[in-house]
């Protein structure tokens, strides 16, 4: 019991010295971001989703907002497929090399999500967990985790697909919470450690490939 309490400390303090650190050093990028996006169209430039977070509770996932209001608004899935249409220019550049997450990291300062975890899900994803994969509630939702590693170019998986949506509740959504059930098994401070420093360099070498394509 008192390793599973320093374990938890530790974690913590881990998420609040780089969450911390993120916001020190980037929030002229987000000031300048948030003012991007409210020029392109003269809305807000948040987007705030409930999402399904540790045992089951309810919070607010923020994100830069990438899409039109207007577009959002219109019915469409959750999930973003391949080119979607309902992404403006700035949101593509964001989503590209994943700026539209910063925003998140004032969740892990608020203590709704973590560094490191299985990415939250929305609540009608989550009525199709089964009982062993409900299991990834049982921790604070993550910013990055080896599902999104792995899975990062999801969307060009999903446009292939008539039925997007089926696809991933089917197919997708089950084997990255393997994935993150088999993280969850293993999961210390160094493993955390890895997988942020491997989220850093990944993201840093898509970009490098998408401009030499």
């Amino acid at each position: 019991m008192l390793k599973v309490i320093a374990d938890a400390l530790t974690k913590r303090s881990m998420d609040l010295l780089l969450a911390g650190a993120g916001v020190a050093l980037s929030w002229p990028l987000m000031l300048l971001i948030a003012a991007a996006i409210s020029l392109e169209d003269g809305e807000s430039p948040f987007y705030i989703q409930e999402r399904v977070g540790k045992d089951g509770t309810i919070f607010h996932l923020l994100k830069f907002r990438t899409m039109s209001l207007r577009s959002a608004a219109e019915a469409g899935p959750e999930i973003t497929v391949g080119a979607d249409a309902r992404i403006t220019r700035i949101g593509k550049f964001l989503r590209d090399i994943r700026l539209d997450e910063l925003p998140q990291l004032f969740n892990i300062l608020a203590g709704d999500m973590s560094v490191v975890g299985p990415r939250p899900e929305v609540a009608r994803y989550v009525e199709h967990y089964s009982e062993e994969e409900l299991a990834v509630l049982t921790v604070r939702p993550g910013l990055t985790d080896p599902a999104t590693l792995a899975y990062r170019n999801e969307a060009d998986r999903l446009v292939q697909s008539d039925e997007p949506e089926e696809l991933y509740i089917n197919e997708i959504m089950p084997e990255k919470l393997a994935m993150n059930l088999e993280y969850l098994a293993q999961r210390n401070t160094a493993k955390d450690m890895k997988i942020f420093l491997k989220t850093l360099t990944t993201l840093v070498a898509d970009r490098f490939d998408s401009e030499k394509s």
